[in-house]
């Protein structure tokens, strides 16, 4: 395994290796040193699971330090990536000591042609949904072409506003540091040059998609299934335990942005007067807003007072899995981050979705359009604002009964909870990955 420098990419990884463990494979995983103290609580196997440490090389620019995409802002992941392009001899001596069947990678276009000179297949595995690979990696001429899906994209939602596209393009077409190349150049390259492409996801929710990456790349597209994160082990901290007890089942708004998002200020309160708005207790983990050292400091006048009963605005982290796991929970309002879509649709909280950027926004029109799961907040065409009746609207939409898009949103949920749940449904697909790459070693 060797993965993009980044946490959610690392755990995704991981969470993919342990299910393989699970079946008694064995795994080699390749990280920054210093990362590796956080994941050892993630390897369940660590018998089977084996850690390799490597040196992040240094690079003019980059701080040092710098392992992982949360040490720098996102106009240094450039910068990054060429660190980690600069691992290329690192990695091609591990191969050679390790001889494994299969590399597994993300964003190391020149992987393929490496392992391929030594007799080991390669696998490009995407931490986003296919949905997403389909639609966002394309290199289009102009910004306009972004907002609607490829000719021969399948039948769907999925469709992005001006201010998405405008985004879209523009990373799209960064230039790599050092190199001609275009970031989307990169991705494309990846999946032209591996053996196989694979994906966390099932055939049942993102069919259509899956089939036309198949005919895009013209190559094995093969799914792990939901590769859900193992139950919690540990409990809730006493402190949110004892606050969250206190509310009727069902009843509370948790809000959480992943590990990196942050908003503007003006963004930030506009959110969290709309919580206030909704009359219903909330719990929101969210980093400070751009400009601000704390969250406290930038929330909006008389709003810790107005709130002290039912309101919680966090900056640290929290346990997420265990806090959607918590009966009183049942709004989760999420970035649309694919992993934190996989917790949330385990448990019985009804989605509300507010992406930000990249895969999140497909993420938020399979959810919201095809699936129907979640209701999203609006925003503008131009601006990508959104307001605190926006926030409101949303939440009410999805949490009231008595109105017909709550029951939709309700039913899906449901349906698509105990699909994902289904026994042995995991298992299987495991079962067919795995049987799909000793296909692979036969041909």
């Amino acid at each position: 395994m060797y993965p993009w420098f980044a946490m959610g990419h690392l755990t995704t990884f991981l969470h993919v290796s342990n299910k393989f463990a699970e079946k008694g494979h064995k795994i080699f995983f390749i990280l920054p040193t210093k990362v590796q103290s956080k994941l050892n609580q993630f390897n369940h196997h660590p018998t089977l699971i084996e850690f390799i440490p490597i040196t992040v090389p240094e690079v003019e620019g980059l701080p040092n330090g710098t392992e992982t995409t949360s040490d720098v802002p996102f106009t240094m992941y450039s910068l990054l990536r060429h660190a980690m392009d600069l691992t290329k001899s690192t990695v091609e001596n591990l191969l050679k000591e390790i001889k494994p069947h299969f590399v597994f990678f993300d964003f190391t276009p020149w992987l393929p042609s490496l392992a391929r000179s030594l007799g080991i297949k390669s696998i490009h595995y995407f931490i986003i949904t296919t949905a997403s690979a389909a639609f966002l990696f394309r290199d289009e001429p102009t910004v306009d072409d972004y907002i609607e899906p490829p000719s021969d994209f399948p039948p769907s939602k999925i469709k992005l506003y001006k201010h998405e596209a405008r985004v879209i393009y523009r990373i799209n077409n960064q230039k790599e540091f050092g190199s001609e190349m275009k970031y989307v150049e990169r991705m494309i390259m990846s999946a032209n040059e591996c053996d196989a492409m694979g994906f966390k996801s099932c055939r049942e929710m993102e069919g259509p998609y899956l089939e036309f990456l198949e005919r895009k790349f013209k190559k094995r597209v093969i799914l792990a299934g939901p590769v859900l994160p193992d139950p919690p082990t540990c409990t809730l901290d006493e402190k949110w335990a004892n606050w969250l007890d206190q509310f009727k089942p069902k009843s509370v708004i948790y809000c959480a942005f992943g590990s990196e998002a942050r908003l503007q200020r003006e963004q930030f309160q506009e959110l969290v007067l709309g919580f206030e708005q909704t009359g219903l207790p909330f719990f929101a983990a969210l980093k400070p807003p751009i400009g601000a050292a704390t969250v406290e400091e930038a929330l909006p006048e008389g709003f810790r007072e107005r709130t002290m009963e039912r309101g919680v605005v966090e900056g640290g982290w929290v346990q997420q899995q265990v806090i959607l796991s918590h009966p009183s929970v049942g709004c989760f309002v999420t970035h649309c981050g694919w992993g934190s879509l996989s917790e949330a649709l385990v448990n019985e909280c009804r989605l509300v979705l507010m992406p930000h950027v990249g895969d999140q926004l497909v993420n938020a029109r399979l959810m919201g359009g095809d699936l129907r799961v979640g209701v999203e907040v609006e925003k503008g065409d131009e601006d990508g604002l959104f307001t605190r009746d926006g926030v409101v609207t949303a939440v009410r939409s999805v949490m009231d009964d008595d109105c017909e898009i709550g029951r939709e949103i309700e039913a899906n949920r449901v349906k698509w909870r105990s699909f994902l749940l289904t026994k042995g449904l995991e298992s299987s697909y495991i079962d067919g990955f795995v049987h799909n790459l000793q296909c692979m070693l036969e041909c």
